[in-house]
């Protein structure tokens, strides 16, 4: 049986384009919703152009109500049916109750090598730290912000010279390789860590 796939974003969403791109063929899922905290995130009309339907709930309209902004959110997922719930870049932080509803289907991918770095700024940080391989990780999303269960790495060297920007931008393209191949793994049901260099 197909699985259903809904991917959140608060970007251009490059992440998300990954994860479509992958769902095609044989792959045992499909897309059924990209959803938005912000109307203007660029990721929403790359999205329509791919024939997925998408919505936004704008954050900023529930300011202090955390609460309000989920079940709005909800709303547009419940009717979608994921399976599977896919954050790609999106920036809020969802409260507990939220993350229970979708208790180990919900998946993030991270710019580090948790359990290094969780949060922001991973890869000056990773630089300040000195170390000599930075990457990214899938996990699985648990209430406690970026410590789920690891479902896959990436690594990549540290080079002399590099900047936030320049780490950040040989992570990436480790990242569009890994996030498709975690989902796939998971909505088949292997949740065997994987392991990319």
């Amino acid at each position: 049986m197909t699985q259903r796939v809904a991917i959140l974003i608060s970007g251009g969403g490059s992440n998300m384009l990954a994860l479509l791109r992958s769902m095609t063929g044989a792959h045992p899922a499909r897309p059924v919703l990209v959803a938005a905290n912000d109307p203007a995130a660029g990721g929403l009309a790359r999205a329509a152009q791919a024939g997925v339907p998408v919505a936004a709930v704008d954050h900023r309209t529930f300011r202090g109500d955390r609460a309000a902004f989920e079940a709005a959110l909800l709303e547009h997922l419940d009717a979608a049916r994921p399976d599977w719930l896919c954050l790609a870049g999106f920036m809020r932080i969802l409260t507990p109750g939220f993350v229970a509803r979708f208790a180990g289907r919900m998946l993030n991918i991270h710019p580090s090598l948790l359990p290094k770095y969780p949060g922001l700024h991973t890869h000056a940080r990773a630089l300040a730290a000195g170390d000599r391989e930075a990457g990214c990780t899938v996990h699985e999303v648990t209430a406690d912000l970026d410590a789920g269960p690891i479902l896959g790495q990436a690594r990549v060297p540290v080079l002399p010279g590099d900047t936030a920007a320049t780490l950040a931008a040989r992570v990436l393209p480790m990242e569009h390789r890994l996030y498709p191949a975690v989902l796939r793994r998971v909505c088949e049901g292997n949740r065997t860590p994987l392991f990319l260099d």
